[in-house]
């Protein structure tokens, strides 16, 4: 397995662009790799897009990314509205949302939803993703859910322990309006970050996982 270090630098101004359908997707997806960067790079900018949360999703969208952005966030994250499982539908006005980010300039790194996610809303994001970010380096999270669609990832970030168990804290404490579901729990989150870690050989246990088309080193 090839590793690619990353050098911290307290002073390196990495711009990052998290996109995420809905409003804890970024967050299960990438949430501990956002907080490890964080913790590398002080001087990192984060922006935050959310498509579809309304409501009490729309308030906890925003107290989540406060939490895992923290002082990195560049600006109020953008929280929009478009009706959940309909993305494709309205796709028209999804992509015009996408033009309008492009007024934040070049990200360094864009994390957006994996091609061959099962939720359409998902697929949409990460096509328009690479429509419009193409000469950006683009990674693509991975959502555990009910269709079993988890793959083969070939990028993985290892972080602490600290940091999982602080993925999980605010995971748990950001989205109360989802702890119904039997799979919004403590153990989902800890398994698939556990899992991902044993393939990496983490030193911790624990990693986020990636997919990535395309790199030019």
């Amino acid at each position: 397995m090839l590793q690619l270090k990353i050098k911290d630098d307290q002073s390196a101004k990495l711009k990052i662009l998290c996109l995420g359908a809905h409003s804890d997707d970024i967050e299960i997806g990438c949430g501990g790799t956002i907080l490890r960067l964080r913790e590398q790079f002080p001087g990192c900018e984060v922006h935050w897009v959310v498509f579809s949360a309304d409501g009490i999703r729309q308030a906890e969208a925003v107290a989540a990314s406060k939490l895992f952005g923290g002082d990195r966030l560049s600006q109020a994250p953008l929280i929009k509205s478009f009706p959940d499982g309909f993305l494709p539908f309205v796709g028209a006005e999804v992509k015009n949302t996408f033009e309008g980010l492009k007024q934040i300039g070049s990200p360094d790194l864009v994390f957006t939803h994996f091609r061959d996610d099962a939720h359409q809303d998902h697929r949409l994001l990460s096509e328009l993703t690479w429509n419009t970010f193409r000469d950006n380096f683009i990674l693509e999270y991975e959502i555990p859910k009910y269709d079993g669609d988890l793959g083969r990832p070939n990028v993985f970030f290892p972080f602490s322990a600290e940091i999982a168990e602080k993925k999980i804290s605010h995971l748990l404490e950001s989205f109360r309006s989802q702890q119904s579901k039997n799979w919004f729990e403590e153990s989902t989150f800890r398994s698939l970050m556990r899992l991902r870690g044993m393939e990496c050989n983490s030193a911790s246990s624990y990693a986020e996982a990636f997919y990535c088309r395309k790199v030019v080193l």
